[in-house]
């Protein structure tokens, strides 16, 4: 191990779009700390390089610190934190409980919170600094009526990108990257048979989650991005808007 080699830290990166994150971070050279609720049924490796994994609800902030300072016990520093882990069911707005819109707004706005503030402790006292990125969603600016909590709780992300970056800058940038429609093995539930998605995509096809990979390591890269915080950066394959046959989700 180089204990000169950069860390991540990706939220939500056993599966779905945040293992294509960690993928893309392996394939990148960085060393990988990965937290989720429940544990990957296979070890995180990609060529050589294994990410570690430790159990973690992001929504208990002890649990949050715990992923902090284990990232720093392990390697000695935090180069980029992903927050990645969110997502919300199908639901009927007029009839979900007051308890369901709370938790996904503490899932997919407070939690990011509480992460990018415990890891911004430790990037201030870096002389390399660091780089806090958010997952939004197109859902956004164009809420489904299925999803209404979600929606406003990534249009939440994307205030709290732009603020952010104001408050830990210069040392610490933060930028936001907002997500279309992606296919992963779950995407079936919310855009139905990826071909008919596709098909209203102007790039042809849906996203990967290694698309998405790429857009944060090329956020993150202290040399090309080193200028760039406070951005929002579109991974949607031109298309805008949720796909109109389901939800979202990452």
């Amino acid at each position: 191990m180089n204990d000169d080699e950069a860390v991540v830290i990706v939220t939500g990166g056993t599966r779905g779009i945040g293992r294509g994150i960690v993928r893309c971070f392996h394939d990148a050279g960085y060393r990988a700390l990965v937290c989720a609720r429940s544990a990957p049924e296979a070890p995180l490796r990609d060529g050589e390089r294994e990410a570690l994994f430790t159990p973690a609800d992001v929504r208990d902030p002890e649990q949050v610190e715990d992923v902090v300072e284990l990232a720093v016990r392990e390697f000695g520093r935090i180069d980029v934190l992903v927050n990645n882990a969110g997502g919300t069911p199908a639901y009927d707005t007029a009839t979900a409980s007051p308890r369901l819109h709370a938790r996904l707004v503490e899932l997919n706005l407070l939690a990011p919170l509480t992460f990018s503030v415990a890891a911004n402790r430790v990037m201030q006292q870096q002389p390399q600094g660091g780089s806090i990125l958010f997952i939004s969603s197109v859902a956004a600016q164009h809420p489904e009526t299925t999803a209404i909590s979600y929606a406003a709780a990534k249009a939440g992300i994307d205030t709290l990108g732009a603020g952010l970056a104001k408050a830990f800058a210069p040392h610490v940038r933060v930028n936001t990257v907002t997500v279309g429609l992606v296919a992963t093995p779950d995407s079936g539930d919310f855009y139905g048979e990826g071909s008919e998605a596709a098909a209203h995509i102007p790039m042809g096809r849906m996203g990967t989650p290694e698309d998405v990979g790429h857009a944060c390591v090329m956020l993150s890269d202290p040399l090309r991005a080193a200028y760039i915080t406070g951005a929002n950066l579109a991974v949607h394959g031109g298309r805008q808007t949720p796909w109109v046959g389901g939800g979202t989700g990452d």
